[in-house]
């Protein structure tokens, strides 16, 4: 037992010895700064121990950012590549509107320059087969379309409606090989009857004596004959005029002014109020509207 509480006695006088030497050195050096310098150099000795004390948590937060930075990148890499995704399908979207504004415009500004009453429509398809010139439209007898009413583009007459449903109706384009049109010379006045051919892409005149007054450059435009087309119109742009000494005919032919295979906004023109409410309209005698407004048409276009 002795051997043990003296080593217990020793260490307690050692630990009294300790704390009293550290109680005064906390003492000097908080009343007169004594211990600064050596504060200094123990700074500089225990900076390694330190720093590798600090290595497994710097590594583990390193990784750590690594790792989410890397996350974080590809996730906002998926972001940014939808919002350019949804950015372009806006800028295309933009561009179709202005374009559709702007062919809005022109429509508007040509029914400006007319008397008659015009209607917008909208194409919505086009006949499948290549040899048939035929589009249908989103207007139909509900709107008051009526066979034969002219169908016209910014530029001039497309066609005429053939066919017409309650909601939608079938145009026949003016470069369909069944197509005729009755047109004239807008120089001298000349009259002539132009035809859809075979190609589909542009007309011909029929019939044309070798005499008569036609050349390149002339413009075609509605004769107003046959009471279908008011008069005036744009028709077509006369590019070929060929005389066969062999025949007694010239052979002519012309590009329609209507963009046929680019216009999707037209215009449905009524001649008259009658035109545009006839159906709503109909008189009770009259056994339906399109007979009603095929046998009064003539009657119409009579001043």
């Amino acid at each position: 037992m002795n051997p043990i509480f003296r080593k217990g006695q020793a260490i307690g006088a050692r630990f009294t010895l300790l704390l009293a030497l550290s109680l005064t050195l906390i003492f000097l050096d908080h009343r007169f700064d004594y211990l600064k310098e050596a504060r200094r150099v123990l700074s500089v000795a225990v900076t390694p121990v330190l720093w590798l004390a600090d290595l497994p948590a710097r590594l583990t937060g390193t990784v750590q950012i690594m790792v989410s930075s890397r996350s974080e990148l590809a996730e906002e890499s998926a972001r940014l590549k939808a919002r350019n995704l949804i950015l372009e399908q806006k800028l295309q979207k933009m561009a179709s509107l202005n374009a559709q504004n702007v062919r809005l415009r022109e429509l508007l500004n040509s029914s400006r320059l007319v008397d008659e009453k015009v209607v917008i429509s909208e194409l919505i398809g086009v006949d499948p087969d290549p040899r048939i010139k035929q589009v249908l439209i989103n207007k139909g007898d509900l709107d008051g379309v009526h066979p034969g009413q002219p169908l016209l583009d910014a530029n001039g007459v497309m066609g005429q409606v053939t066919q017409v449903g309650p909601l939608n109706s079938r145009v026949i384009l003016l470069t369909d090989k069944t197509s005729r049109i009755p047109v004239q010379v807008n120089r001298n006045g000349f009259r002539a009857i132009a035809s859809g051919t075979e190609s589909g892409t542009e007309l011909e005149l029929l019939h044309i004596p070798g005499t008569a007054d036609i050349k390149v450059g002339d413009l075609l435009v509605t004769s107003g004959m046959g009471g279908r087309f008011p008069v005036g119109y744009p028709v077509a742009e006369v590019t070929e005029v060929v005389q066969d000494p062999g025949h007694p005919f010239l052979s002519i032919r012309a590009r329609p002014s209507a963009q046929l295979h680019y216009s999707r906004l037209v215009m449905l023109v009524f001649t008259s109020e009658r035109e545009i409410y006839g159906h709503a309209q109909s008189l009770p005698d009259e056994p339906s509207s399109e007979g009603a407004a095929t046998e009064t048409k003539p009657e119409e276009k009579t001043p």
